[in-house]
């Protein structure tokens, strides 16, 4: 699934390329990845808009356009978004083709076909409920421990809980625990003050590493350019099961975790264990 580091290069390297530009045409070959407004209604509102800004929020993409709506998109477990000329060959499970009016085209391709899109005036109905950004300046140990400190559930999955901290997912939560040296079904309100601190300096070291690697080409996630990532050539633990720990020797195990896989290294990571297993 992409997660925070490949939304994140996912705009970085889109900007450069749409910002300024107009759409002048759409075509839904899935008109059922659209949530809102009608597809009736989609073409007419996006035609002639230019986009003025792209951000991130979590693991959605907003489209700032000059009308002041929002164009959003929620890439969810296999989506891409790929630059193209006008009228290349469309890719297999493509989803969305946005026409621009400098002779480019934005392909939104979705193998699961779990990926959605809106176009709407407030933002906020559709993200705000996140959690804060983990890169952000404001995002402290402080506000990691208060919101560890209200929910007695295992660790990996208090880290992939969107509500709680935006665009965390299975890779980097994975990744984060191991450089933390925490078992991911230790109990999150179970964490001292140091343990916490180690946690949010992970956070923030893998995720910032993962963004300099361009996000991780595990499966299908590809840059809009169409090369792969390279972040996942760093993972210690992330989709190495059974293979040996860099740091110790001892195999890579994987369980699962409110039914996500999780993988972890069980020498490395025994610290917050003792007598807090979930």
């Amino acid at each position: 699934m992409p997660e925070l580091p490949e939304v994140e290069t996912i705009k970085n390297e889109l900007l450069p390329q749409v910002k300024g530009c107009h759409f002048v045409g759409v075509s839904l070959l899935r008109p059922e990845v659209l949530r809102q407004p009608e597809a009736s209604e989609f073409g007419p509102r996006l035609y002639g808009q230019r986009v003025e800004d792209i951000h991130r929020r979590g693991k959605y993409l907003l489209f700032h356009l000059s009308s002041g709506e929002r164009l959003i998109l929620h890439l969810k477990m296999s989506g891409l978004l790929l630059i193209r000329p006008s009228f290349a060959q469309v890719e297999p499970y493509t989803t969305a083709i946005f026409r621009l009016d400098d002779r480019k085209e934005l392909h939104f391709c979705d193998r699961r076909k779990l990926g959605a899109m809106w176009l709407v005036e407030d933002e906020n109905k559709i993200i705000g409920r996140l959690g804060p950004e983990p890169l952000d300046a404001n995002f402290s140990p402080q506000v990691l421990s208060r919101s560890l400190g209200r929910h007695r559930v295992p660790i990996k999955a208090l880290l992939c809980d969107q509500n709680l901290i935006a665009g965390i997912g299975n890779m980097y939560a994975d990744e984060a625990l191991f450089a933390a040296c925490l078992h991911p079904l230790t109990k999150a309100d179970s964490l001292s003050s140091q343990e916490v601190g180690r946690l949010h300096q992970a956070i923030q070291e893998v995720l910032e590493r993962a963004i300099a690697g361009k996000g991780a080409s595990t499966d299908t996630y590809r840059r809009p350019n169409g090369q792969l990532g390279s972040a996942h050539f760093e993972f210690q633990v992330a989709h190495r099961g059974g293979e040996p720990c860099y740091s110790c020797g001892i195999l890579i195990e994987r369980i699962s975790i409110r039914g996500r896989g999780s993988y972890f290294c069980p020498n490395c990571q025994r610290g917050g264990l003792q007598g807090r297993l979930f």
